[in-house]
């Protein structure tokens, strides 16, 4: 597409982003789940004159993203979350909402994460579809490269990523906004954990893998579930030549390298470990970490630190994603001393 096209695709890219109308819907989505949250309480206290003063700020390109307010969580891999103030969150969905369906259109099917009517669940039954294809309806043998790229949102080159946005978004504007959030950060590379435009950049940036994945080496049973991600194929021999072409296009064009432990050739009959599950043949089991994490959070509501509506919100999510495993018996044994559920 020429620069000219591009401008008259969004000649008003900017504008929509900041409209009243786009920043009140990014505020309703940025409060949804969290109204009980003092800073969001703080915010509605006079919600108008903030988002009218936000407006104004970023109109005349004065807007200024605060520092990310950064913790470290265990459950149980330690992960180092950053996150934005809730002003600046309304700010990520103003974004999201104008450019997020610019680039999903390029994204292709099976990238799962972070996607409308995507997921988890859509991730399964795409791996469970591919191998029955691959396995002619489970008859004969598979094998699968299940692949982790290694500290991958620490990793990510914003400089690499500023370019493949600017493929597509030819607004000074945005570009301008989009620099000022990428590198909101204390680190030289990298996008912080915890945010929806973190989420949102980092399907921007492995979308360059998927479209080498699917039109240059013409893999047919390939999903992505964010940085993690697998592919079927008849022959063992044939996934390790596209093991190392993968290798090799991360490091050159992505500056970015594969968990050397997390990454390998395995039998489908032994079991694959992606988004949560153990998928084997006839069946799927649960991770143990998941059943123990939940476990904890039951025992943390039994003991009042965790409010009512958000264990039950979680609860029910966990179980509407548990049920997809066959893994009555482990729940069953787990959980039965808990008579509240």
């Amino acid at each position: 597409m020429t620069q000219s096209a591009r401008q008259n695709n969004y000649p008003t890219l900017y504008s929509r982003i900041i409209s009243f109308e786009n920043l009140i819907l990014a505020y309703k989505k940025a409060r949804k789940g969290k109204t009980r949250k003092d800073y969001v309480i703080e915010f509605e206290e006079n919600s108008a004159y903030n988002l009218k003063i936000l407006y104004e700020e970023l109109k005349n390109q004065t807007y200024k993203p605060k520092p990310l307010q950064t913790f470290i969580i265990r459950d149980p891999k330690t992960r180092r979350i950053s996150v934005s103030t809730f002003r600046d969150r309304i700010v990520h969905h103003a974004l999201c909402n104008i450019i997020e369906p610019i680039f999903d259109k390029t994204f292709i099917c099976d990238s799962c994460a972070n996607r409308k009517g995507k997921g988890t669940l859509f991730a399964l039954k795409r791996l469970d579809f591919f191998k029955r294809k691959i396995t002619y309806n489970l008859r004969s043998k598979a094998s699968c490269l299940k692949v982790d790229i290694k500290h991958y949102f620490q990793e990510i080159d914003r400089k690499i990523l500023l370019k493949i946005i600017q493929r597509k978004i030819n607004d000074e504007k945005t570009i301008d906004l989009i620099k000022l959030i990428i590198n909101n950060s204390d680190f030289e590379k990298g996008m912080p954990l915890g945010n929806l435009t973190s989420q949102f950049f980092a399907n921007v940036y492995l979308n360059e893998l998927d479209f080498f994945i699917k039109q240059k080496l013409k893999i047919k049973y390939y999903i992505r579930y964010v940085d993690d991600f697998v592919i079927l194929h008849f022959h063992k021999f044939q996934l390790e030549v596209w093991k190392k072409d993968i290798i090799y296009f991360l490091k050159e064009e992505l500056n970015l390298e594969l968990h050397q432990e997390k990454s390998k050739i395995i039998n489908l009959s032994r079991g694959v470990d992606f988004v949560g599950f153990r998928n084997f043949y006839y069946f799927k089991l649960l991770r143990k970490r998941s059943v123990n994490l939940m476990i904890k959070k039951c025992i943390l509501f039994q003991n009042g630190v965790i409010h009512k509506e958000k264990f039950l919100e979680m609860i029910y999510g966990w179980s509407a994603y548990a049920k997809w495993a066959n893994s009555y018996i482990l729940i069953k044994n787990k959980f039965f001393k808990f008579n509240f559920l």
